[in-house]
């Protein structure tokens, strides 16, 4: 007897979640994504599918390279930085057992989408060369091209240091309380030298167009934020962000997250996304 083709899709569903998340860097733009492979799925003869996985991977891939190269013309002119949606560990736990973090997301952003669609299918979601050259139309010889480019850009970004979880939220509750309070010198402590900034707000509330970049930047920053919002400043939750150690905070009116990036016990990055049609699915406890 034939399975079920509805229980069939259901049972690949996550994993088409999660890959068309990672193409799109949008939650809302990969339920669409999914929602249409489930269309053509039902329409598709399933008695000549001989193996629907690889079937509904290659429908999924082809609609997100369509979308990404109309999402590149958007983000041109997108306002100020663009940032992934963040993920919420472990309420997004289905988006993501496959260990990329947004700082390798945002590396992502880099390749083209053919880099970026032979990157994911082979590196992440472990697919042949050969299949992925069917997907994309490209030759099993220019695919394997298109993976090592898209490698050598990934691999620059590749975290080099990991904390445990606890020691994670403890310094990222610590970052918080600094920030709030206006502690200049427990800030000088937890930043990296050469620590950045990177903000959404998606030309829907205030926020900072050009990436912050100097620890001594970011600290009269943040006394100045201090000074101006610090009674307005609500910790939420400490959270895991798309693999990232960070928070959910309010600011006054403002929901927003904050994921921070850390090596060698430092932060060296930190990743603000206050764009509220981002933050739609966020639930913080």
């Amino acid at each position: 007897m034939r399975p079920d083709p509805t229980i069939t899709f259901q049972a690949q569903r996550p994993r088409l979640l999660r890959l068309a998340y990672r193409m799109l860097g949008s939650r809302t733009e990969a339920e669409d994504i999914v929602q249409e492979a489930w269309l053509r799925w039902q329409g598709g003869d399933h008695g000549v599918i001989l193996d629907p996985a690889a079937w509904l991977t290659r429908v999924v891939s082809r609609l997100c390279l369509d979308q990404m190269r109309s999402a590149r013309m958007r983000r041109e002119t997108y306002p100020g930085t663009w940032l992934p949606e963040p993920l919420i560990e472990p309420e997004d736990d289905n988006l993501r057992p496959d260990n990329l973090t947004l700082t390798l997301m945002m590396a992502l952003e880099r390749l083209s989408p053919l880099e970026r669609a032979t990157f994911l299918l082979h590196d992440v979601f472990g697919q042949s060369m050969d299949e992925i050259a069917i997907t994309i139309g490209r030759s099993p010889a220019a695919t394997r091209q298109l993976a090592a480019r898209a490698r050598a850009h990934v691999q620059i970004d590749r975290p080099r240091y990991q904390m445990s979880r606890d020691s994670a939220e403890s310094l990222a509750r610590a970052f918080f309380e600094a920030c709030r309070s206006g502690d200049a010198r427990a800030l000088a402590t937890m930043l990296a030298e050469g620590a950045s900034l990177r903000a959404d707000g998606g030309g829907k509330v205030s926020s900072y167009p050009n990436v912050i970049e100097g620890a001594d930047h970011l600290i009269r920053l943040f006394l100045a934020l201090a000074r101006k919002y610090g009674a307005q400043m609500d910790l939420l939750e400490a959270v895991v962000i798309d693999g990232l150690p960070g928070f959910v905070s309010r600011v006054g009116d403002h929901l927003q997250t904050t994921a921070l990036q850390i090596e060698a016990g430092r932060i060296t990055a930190i990743y603000i996304t206050r764009n509220p049609d981002k933050l739609t699915g966020l639930r913080p406890h």
